[in-house]
């Protein structure tokens, strides 16, 4: 099977959010039919959202299966020695046609104890920003349990928190603990530890087509809010065919990769690598077979293909674990 491995996409399983809206078909190429879906979950393997291979003589099969089959061949040494047959990260793009709730994700201490899973450290990579659109990441001043209930209780919240007008290409890392918000207008790339456990703080006292509201969490959230100041956004360089760091955390690195050409990629097998077409056209060359990706499209390199070459004029994001 190493020998056979080839670049791999998956069925995009896409999500209604009652934030959603139709830029992830018109952005980015999805196959949505709904006017309010706000995900797309590119590559998955949360219990019952497992991403099924959608090209190749691998069509149908399930992430978890390959894994199952072929443990190092697909995740790589070290992933494989951290994480057993568990693939650690969910990749995901978002279109926020409105506000998303104020929320918080608990570290991997907690969301161990309560859920069983891996906590959620998550980045965002801004694809496309409406004018004036923003994010909230963390508190504006050092807050606490008393100061953030009463916050709630008062419908004060926001003034507490730290809102920050967005742009095209702006990144944002959210350490777990981070209360949050993507704000209306955006387009996003967001890559996460493989975790869906969300408390849901304050949703702007919104109504479902059904009149309902949706639960919130704000007793769950107490134990997990880290109340410090935090600094999210991230800079970095953008020097052409080359791989410029953004993030490097435990849980992943991720890069950004000008690409204007050609560069060559060689693997150690030590991880897998997956891409995520931000902007424009690529291919990938490996084995003599040319593969072409455009803007929203994500591929897992499986670790055993140890070189390949990116070609093209893209923007693409370069993820793996260390």
């Amino acid at each position: 099977m190493k020998n056979n491995l080839y670049p791999l996409q998956f069925e995009p399983i896409l999500k209604e959010r009652i934030w959603g809206g139709e830029k992830l078909k018109s952005v980015l190429n999805k196959p949505i039919t709904s006017k309010i879906t706000g995900e797309s979950w590119e590559i998955s393997a949360v219990q019952g959202d497992v991403s099924l291979v959608s090209n190749g003589f691998l069509k149908g099969k399930s992430l978890t299966a390959l894994i199952d089959s072929y443990p190092i061949a697909i995740l790589g040494n070290v992933v494989y020695e951290r994480f057993g047959k568990h693939f650690p990260l969910l990749f995901k793009y978002l279109d926020a046609r409105d506000d998303l709730s104020i929320q918080v994700h608990p570290n991997d201490e907690l969301a161990k104890k309560r859920h069983q899973s891996f906590g959620k450290t998550e980045m965002w990579y801004i694809m496309q920003a409406d004018e004036n659109a923003k994010v909230i990441v963390g508190f504006k001043e050092k807050s606490s349990p008393a100061l953030y209930l009463d916050s709630l209780k008062q419908k004060t919240i926001l003034t507490n928190l730290d809102s920050i007008q967005t742009k095209k290409g702006d990144v944002f890392f959210l350490e777990t603990g981070t209360v949050h918000a993507i704000g209306a207008g955006l387009v996003i790339a967001e890559i996460q530890q493989t975790s869906d456990i969300t408390y849901r703080i304050y949703d702007f006292d919104r109504v479902d087509v059904n009149g309902k509201m949706r639960e919130l969490h704000v007793d769950l959230a107490l134990e997990a809010i880290n109340y410090n100041v935090v600094d999210t956004k991230k800079e970095y360089p953008t020097v052409e065919n080359q791989s410029n760091e953004i993030v490097d955390c435990p849980y992943f690195t991720t890069n950004l990769i000008p690409l204007h050409g050609q560069l060559t990629i060689q693997n150690n097998g030590d991880s897998f690598k997956v891409y995520m077409c931000v902007e424009g056209h690529f291919d990938i060359i490996t084995n003599g077979i040319r593969y072409a990706y455009q803007t929203g499209d994500t591929i897992l390199i499986p670790a055993a293909i140890d070189g390949f070459d990116l070609v093209g004029k893209a923007s693409v994001l370069e993820i793996y674990i260390k």
